[in-house]
């Protein structure tokens, strides 16, 4: 880390979880703070799912929830940045203390549950960076109370199609009830479906992802697999949150409910990573998330199966200057290596990563 992250970390653990990402988007609005310089480089760039992604490396979802920061995070260097989850109707989200630092572990709790200010808002935002540059998409979900979940989800397509470089349907949240029971295949169908339709309907044939949570068993993955398949979805992340708590070594908030994310999640999701690698084939878009937190871990996904990946976690313990650090090292990593295309490291340890037991 350098010298203004350790500043900026001791700063912001001097408040609340909340209170700091807070402070941090309001920075990022400022123009502050301001990370290192990321490489442009010919041998990260790459084409996903029809998307001219400039480098592997993407915010993922959580961050900025209401579209407030975009271009401030993809000048951090990311290669793209995802905003939300943006339901409906704007929400509260969970009662308060709902954000929990595990310093031993380089790990958060969260049971924030889709707090945003909703589509009108965000979509504002979006029209107003109309003509900007970069890859920004947009994670979709629906309110806590809804009585229809998948026309939510046909709203959010409908709505952010036009404006979104790619969508992400979220049912893989632990922290709304029920909304990870959309993952078992019958109510999967029924969503895909519905929002292949909705995408038609848009007239905007944006890029449509599916993130899964990591704390799903063999047959559950090949159901999946068989509808993202069959319904033609561009590709999955892999994954969201866990709510397993395996072997955590920090001495508070360990029992906190909600979903834990960053460096106690990586083994599960990049072994989860690969069978769906496996089960999809060599074709379909995966974005690798979960607990990236540095060069090695980025390319240690790549390996496993995924194309692209992200991190949030990562940079809540190792500062803004985090994603143009590991863009650089990727970038040495692929001169060293005399890699073409970063693209020629993946799968190189899928077999390992598909065997590691969940």
């Amino acid at each position: 880390m350098s010298a203004f992250d350790r500043l900026g970390r001791h700063l912001l653990f001097s408040f609340d979880a909340e209170t700091a990402h807070g402070m941090s988007i309001k920075a990022l609005r400022c123009g502050l703070p301001v990370g290192g310089r990321a490489p442009r480089d010919a041998r990260l760039r790459l084409k996903i799912a029809g998307l001219d992604v400039p480098n592997p490396l993407g915010m993922a979802a959580g961050y900025d929830k209401n579209g407030e920061v975009p271009d401030a995070l993809l000048g951090l260097g990311f290669g793209f940045a995802e905003i939300g989850t943006v339901t409906p109707l704007p929400q509260a989200g969970n009662p308060k203390p709902r954000i929990f630092r595990l310093v031993e572990d380089d790990a958060v709790i969260n049971r924030l549950g889709f707090n945003n200010e909703g589509h009108d808002a965000c979509e504002k935002r979006l029209i107003a960076r109309a003509g900007r540059p970069g890859i920004v998409g947009v994670n979709i979900g629906a309110n806590k109370d809804s009585t229809n979940r998948i026309g939510d989800y046909v709203l959010g397509v409908k709505r952010f199609a036009r404006h979104a470089s790619y969508l992400t349907v979220n049912i893989s949240s632990p922290n709304t009830p029920g909304l990870r029971n959309m993952q078992a295949r019958e109510q999967l169908a029924e969503l895909l479906a519905s929002v292949m339709i909705a995408r038609a309907e848009a007239g905007h044939a944006v890029p449509i992802f599916l993130k899964i949570a990591p704390d799903l068993h063999e047959a559950e993955l090949e159901d999946i697999a068989a509808e993202v398949t069959e319904k033609a979805i561009d590709g999955v992340i892999v994954s969201n949150t866990t709510i397993t708590r395996p072997a955590l070594r920090s001495p508070a908030h360990t029992g906190e409910t909600g979903g834990l994310s960053g460096k106690p999640v990586f083994a599960r999701s990049t072994a989860v990573l690969a069978r769906m690698r496996k089960l999809l084939g060599p074709q379909r878009a995966i974005i690798g998330v979960g607990g990236v937190d540095s060069t090695d871990t980025a390319l240690e996904k790549i390996r496993a199966g995924a194309d692209l990946v992200q991190l949030y976690t990562g940079m809540v313990y190792a500062g803004p200057s985090l994603p143009a650090r590991i863009v650089r090292g990727m970038s040495d990593f692929a001169a060293r290596e005399g890699l073409k295309s970063i693209s020629e490291l993946r799968d190189s340890k899928l077999d390992q990563w598909a065997a590691t037991p969940l």
